[in-house]
Protein backbone atom coordinates (compact mmCIF):
# COMPACT_ATOMS: atom_id res chain seq x y z
CA UNK A 1 0.00 0.00 0.00
CA UNK A 2 1.17 3.35 -0.71
CA UNK A 3 1.66 5.07 2.41
CA UNK A 4 3.49 8.05 3.99
CA UNK A 5 7.19 7.15 2.94
CA UNK A 6 6.16 5.10 -0.30
CA UNK A 7 4.14 8.37 -1.66
CA UNK A 8 7.18 10.90 -0.96
CA UNK A 9 9.84 8.36 -2.26
CA UNK A 10 7.44 8.30 -5.29
CA UNK A 11 6.68 11.82 -5.96
CA UNK A 12 10.59 12.83 -5.79
CA UNK A 13 11.43 9.52 -8.26
CA UNK A 14 8.91 11.13 -10.57
CA UNK A 15 10.76 14.40 -10.41
CA UNK A 16 13.81 12.96 -11.38
CA UNK A 17 12.94 10.94 -14.13
CA UNK A 18 9.41 11.62 -15.71
CA UNK A 19 9.35 15.34 -15.03
CA UNK A 20 9.24 17.06 -18.97
CA UNK A 21 8.03 13.67 -20.37
CA UNK A 22 4.62 14.23 -22.66
CA UNK A 23 2.13 11.90 -22.79
CA UNK A 24 1.44 9.94 -26.17
CA UNK A 25 -1.58 8.12 -25.02
CA UNK A 26 -3.15 7.18 -21.77
CA UNK A 27 -5.28 3.21 -21.56
CA UNK A 28 -7.16 2.78 -18.95
CA UNK A 29 -9.32 -0.70 -17.33
CA UNK A 30 -6.95 -2.76 -19.93
CA UNK A 31 -7.70 -5.89 -16.94
CA UNK A 32 -11.06 -4.63 -15.39
CA UNK A 33 -10.66 -4.35 -11.50
CA UNK A 34 -13.73 -4.12 -9.20
CA UNK A 35 -11.64 -2.08 -6.51
CA UNK A 36 -10.02 0.48 -9.46
CA UNK A 37 -11.91 3.60 -8.40
CA UNK A 38 -11.77 6.47 -11.19
CA UNK A 39 -13.10 9.84 -11.46
CA UNK A 40 -15.98 10.07 -13.86
CA UNK A 41 -15.24 7.95 -16.84
CA UNK A 42 -12.02 6.46 -17.14
CA UNK A 43 -12.72 6.44 -20.72
CA UNK A 44 -12.48 10.09 -21.21
CA UNK A 45 -8.93 9.75 -20.01
CA UNK A 46 -6.79 9.33 -23.03
CA UNK A 47 -8.64 12.89 -24.35
CA UNK A 48 -8.18 14.49 -21.29
CA UNK A 49 -4.39 13.96 -20.99
CA UNK A 50 -2.93 13.35 -24.43
CA UNK A 51 -0.30 15.96 -25.37
CA UNK A 52 0.06 16.93 -21.44
CA UNK A 53 3.43 17.19 -19.85
CA UNK A 54 4.38 16.05 -16.49
CA UNK A 55 5.46 18.93 -14.66
CA UNK A 56 6.09 18.08 -11.06
CA UNK A 57 4.58 15.73 -8.26
CA UNK A 58 3.38 16.42 -4.92
CA UNK A 59 3.04 13.68 -1.98
CA UNK A 60 -0.08 14.98 -0.13
CA UNK A 61 -0.03 12.08 3.00
CA UNK A 62 -0.46 8.71 0.91
CA UNK A 63 -1.24 10.53 -2.33
CA UNK A 64 1.09 11.32 -4.99
CA UNK A 65 -0.40 13.71 -6.97
CA UNK A 66 1.22 14.62 -10.55
CA UNK A 67 0.49 18.22 -12.06
CA UNK A 68 0.24 18.23 -15.91
CA UNK A 69 0.48 21.03 -18.31
CA UNK A 70 -3.16 22.15 -19.55
CA UNK A 71 -3.76 22.59 -15.75
CA UNK A 72 -4.51 18.46 -15.84
CA UNK A 73 -3.64 16.39 -12.59
CA UNK A 74 -3.38 12.79 -12.35
CA UNK A 75 -3.59 11.30 -8.27
CA UNK A 76 -2.76 8.13 -7.38
CA UNK A 77 -3.34 6.33 -4.45
CA UNK A 78 -3.96 3.44 -1.56
CA UNK A 79 -2.75 -0.34 -3.37
CA UNK A 80 -1.13 0.38 -6.33
CA UNK A 81 1.99 -1.02 -8.25
CA UNK A 82 3.54 2.32 -9.82
CA UNK A 83 6.50 1.53 -12.35
CA UNK A 84 8.32 3.31 -14.78
CA UNK A 85 9.11 1.12 -17.57
CA UNK A 86 11.55 2.52 -20.38
CA UNK A 87 11.20 2.15 -24.03
CA UNK A 88 11.28 -2.04 -25.09
CA UNK A 89 11.35 -3.21 -21.19
CA UNK A 90 7.73 -5.77 -20.73
CA UNK A 91 4.90 -4.10 -19.83
CA UNK A 92 3.01 -6.05 -16.86
CA UNK A 93 0.11 -8.61 -18.35
CA UNK A 94 -2.61 -6.55 -16.20
CA UNK A 95 -3.04 -2.78 -15.56
CA UNK A 96 -5.40 -0.05 -15.03
CA UNK A 97 -3.74 2.62 -16.18
CA UNK A 98 -1.03 3.07 -19.31
CA UNK A 99 0.20 6.14 -19.84
CA UNK A 100 2.85 6.28 -23.03
CA UNK A 101 5.38 8.83 -23.07
CA UNK A 102 6.08 10.47 -26.98
CA UNK A 103 9.58 8.76 -26.10
CA UNK A 104 7.93 5.45 -25.93
CA UNK A 105 8.64 4.83 -22.04
CA UNK A 106 5.60 3.70 -20.19
CA UNK A 107 4.22 4.78 -16.54
CA UNK A 108 1.97 1.87 -15.44
CA UNK A 109 -0.16 1.51 -12.56
CA UNK A 110 -1.92 -1.76 -11.12
CA UNK A 111 -4.33 -2.40 -8.61
CA UNK A 112 -3.25 -4.54 -6.08
CA UNK A 113 -6.42 -4.75 -3.66
CA UNK A 114 -7.63 -1.44 -4.00
CA UNK A 115 -6.66 1.99 -5.14
CA UNK A 116 -7.36 5.45 -6.45
CA UNK A 117 -5.97 6.71 -10.01
CA UNK A 118 -7.99 9.93 -10.97
CA UNK A 119 -7.28 12.24 -13.21
CA UNK A 120 -9.42 15.65 -13.68
CA UNK A 121 -9.12 19.32 -14.51
CA UNK A 122 -6.80 20.93 -11.52
CA UNK A 123 -9.29 21.77 -9.08
CA UNK A 124 -12.35 19.68 -10.44
CA UNK A 125 -12.39 17.15 -8.01
CA UNK A 126 -14.23 17.02 -4.41
CA UNK A 127 -12.36 13.93 -1.79
CA UNK A 128 -12.42 14.56 1.44
CA UNK A 129 -9.65 12.42 1.95
CA UNK A 130 -7.57 14.15 -0.30
CA UNK A 131 -8.52 17.66 0.84
CA UNK A 132 -7.70 16.65 4.71
CA UNK A 133 -4.48 15.10 3.47
CA UNK A 134 -3.60 18.53 1.63
CA UNK A 135 -4.34 20.76 4.81
CA UNK A 136 -3.25 18.94 7.85
CA UNK A 137 0.13 18.74 8.61
CA UNK A 138 2.74 15.91 7.66
CA UNK A 139 4.70 14.19 10.30
CA UNK A 140 7.71 14.78 8.60
CA UNK A 141 6.94 18.87 9.12
CA UNK A 142 7.53 20.93 12.04
CA UNK A 143 4.06 21.53 11.79
CA UNK A 144 3.14 18.11 13.24
CA UNK A 145 4.38 19.18 16.63
CA UNK A 146 4.09 17.61 20.39
CA UNK A 147 1.35 20.03 21.00
CA UNK A 148 -0.80 18.82 17.78
CA UNK A 149 -0.49 15.05 18.52
CA UNK A 150 -1.64 15.56 22.02
CA UNK A 151 -4.74 17.65 20.20
CA UNK A 152 -5.55 14.95 17.78
CA UNK A 153 -5.34 12.76 21.39
CA UNK A 154 -7.99 14.97 22.92
CA UNK A 155 -10.21 15.14 20.35
CA UNK A 156 -10.66 10.94 20.37
CA UNK A 157 -13.10 9.02 22.09
CA UNK A 158 -11.37 7.22 24.76
CA UNK A 159 -12.52 4.04 24.12
CA UNK A 160 -10.18 3.92 20.64
CA UNK A 161 -7.61 1.53 20.23
CA UNK A 162 -3.75 2.91 19.14
CA UNK A 163 -4.87 1.66 16.11
CA UNK A 164 -8.06 3.04 15.46
CA UNK A 165 -6.56 6.08 16.57
CA UNK A 166 -3.46 6.14 14.41
CA UNK A 167 -4.76 4.99 11.21
CA UNK A 168 -8.06 4.99 10.65
CA UNK A 169 -10.72 8.55 9.70
CA UNK A 170 -7.18 9.78 8.21
CA UNK A 171 -6.73 11.46 11.49
CA UNK A 172 -2.74 11.39 10.41
CA UNK A 173 -2.73 11.58 6.60
CA UNK A 174 -0.43 8.61 4.84
CA UNK A 175 -0.42 6.62 8.37
CA UNK A 176 -2.14 3.55 7.64
CA UNK A 177 -2.06 -0.71 8.83
CA UNK A 178 1.85 -0.54 7.09
CA UNK A 179 3.33 1.77 8.90
CA UNK A 180 1.85 1.11 11.87
CA UNK A 181 3.41 -1.70 13.04
CA UNK A 182 6.97 -0.65 13.42
CA UNK A 183 5.63 3.14 14.74
CA UNK A 184 3.69 1.05 18.16
CA UNK A 185 6.49 -1.65 18.00
CA UNK A 186 9.30 1.45 18.46
CA UNK A 187 7.00 2.84 21.06
CA UNK A 188 6.69 -0.33 23.30
CA UNK A 189 2.95 -0.56 22.45
CA UNK A 190 0.42 -3.01 21.28
CA UNK A 191 -1.88 -2.08 18.95
CA UNK A 192 -5.40 -2.96 20.91
CA UNK A 193 -4.45 -0.56 23.94
CA UNK A 194 -7.01 2.00 24.51
CA UNK A 195 -6.45 5.90 24.45
CA UNK A 196 -7.99 6.23 27.89
CA UNK A 197 -4.82 4.30 29.30
CA UNK A 198 -2.33 6.39 27.96
CA UNK A 199 0.03 8.10 30.44
CA UNK A 200 2.09 10.89 29.53
CA UNK A 201 5.52 9.10 29.27
CA UNK A 202 3.55 6.42 26.62
CA UNK A 203 1.98 9.39 24.64
CA UNK A 204 5.95 11.14 24.63
CA UNK A 205 6.89 7.63 23.09
CA UNK A 206 4.31 7.44 21.20
CA UNK A 207 4.78 11.28 19.35
CA UNK A 208 8.57 10.69 19.13
CA UNK A 209 8.13 7.43 17.56
CA UNK A 210 5.31 8.48 14.51
CA UNK A 211 8.29 11.38 14.05
CA UNK A 212 11.27 9.44 13.90
CA UNK A 213 9.74 5.80 12.47
CA UNK A 214 8.39 7.54 9.35
CA UNK A 215 11.51 9.80 9.02
CA UNK A 216 13.39 6.75 8.96
CA UNK A 217 11.49 4.57 6.20
CA UNK A 218 11.37 8.04 4.35
CA UNK A 219 15.28 8.19 4.53
CA UNK A 220 15.59 4.78 3.67
CA UNK A 221 13.59 4.93 0.01
CA UNK A 222 10.42 3.57 1.80
CA UNK A 223 9.37 -0.07 3.15
CA UNK A 224 11.17 -3.15 2.23
CA UNK A 225 7.29 -4.55 2.16
CA UNK A 226 6.67 -1.81 -0.94
CA UNK A 227 8.96 -1.34 -4.28
CA UNK A 228 9.55 2.45 -5.87
CA UNK A 229 8.92 3.38 -9.62
CA UNK A 230 11.42 1.32 -10.83
CA UNK A 231 10.33 -1.85 -9.01
CA UNK A 232 12.92 -2.00 -6.23
CA UNK A 233 12.30 -2.44 -2.87
CA UNK A 234 12.65 0.24 0.04
CA UNK A 235 16.13 -0.12 1.71
CA UNK A 236 13.86 0.38 5.49
CA UNK A 237 14.22 -3.24 6.62
CA UNK A 238 10.45 -3.49 8.45
CA UNK A 239 10.63 -4.90 11.90
CA UNK A 240 6.91 -6.22 12.42
CA UNK A 241 5.81 -7.40 8.53
CA UNK A 242 5.22 -10.31 6.35
CA UNK A 243 8.91 -10.60 5.87
CA UNK A 244 8.94 -11.06 9.93
CA UNK A 245 6.48 -12.69 11.14
CA UNK A 246 7.06 -16.21 12.58
CA UNK A 247 10.62 -14.66 13.20
CA UNK A 248 11.90 -13.85 16.63
CA UNK A 249 12.05 -10.23 18.13
CA UNK A 250 14.99 -8.33 17.54
CA UNK A 251 14.81 -7.27 20.63
CA UNK A 252 13.82 -10.18 23.20
CA UNK A 253 13.99 -12.99 21.02
CA UNK A 254 9.79 -14.00 21.74
CA UNK A 255 8.05 -14.69 18.36
CA UNK A 256 6.57 -12.49 16.02
CA UNK A 257 3.00 -12.88 16.27
CA UNK A 258 -0.09 -11.87 13.50
CA UNK A 259 -3.41 -11.57 14.51
CA UNK A 260 -6.98 -10.34 12.52
CA UNK A 261 -8.45 -7.04 13.87
CA UNK A 262 -10.14 -4.29 12.98
CA UNK A 263 -10.83 -5.65 9.16
CA UNK A 264 -6.53 -6.29 8.43
CA UNK A 265 -3.82 -8.31 9.91
CA UNK A 266 -1.54 -6.88 13.05
CA UNK A 267 1.83 -7.83 13.72
CA UNK A 268 3.84 -7.23 17.01
CA UNK A 269 5.96 -8.98 19.76
CA UNK A 270 3.62 -10.57 22.64
CA UNK A 271 6.48 -9.44 25.22
CA UNK A 272 7.71 -6.45 23.95
CA UNK A 273 4.39 -4.26 23.17
CA UNK A 274 2.36 -3.04 26.30
CA UNK A 275 -1.47 -3.87 25.80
Amino acid sequence: MIELPEATVISREINDSLQGKTIKKVVTAHSPHKFAWYHEDPGDYDQLLANSTIQRSYNHGGFVRIDLSNNKTLLLSEGIRIRYLKEGEKLPEKHQLLIEFSDRSSFVCSVQMYGGLCAFTYGDYDNEYFSAARKKPSPLSEGFDRGYFDNLIDNCSDKLSLKAFLATEQRIPGLGNGVLHDILFNAKLHHKKKINTLNDGHKAALFGSVKNTLAKMTEAGGRDTETDIFGYPGGYKTILSKNTVNKPCTICGSIIQKQSYMGGSIYFCPSCQEM
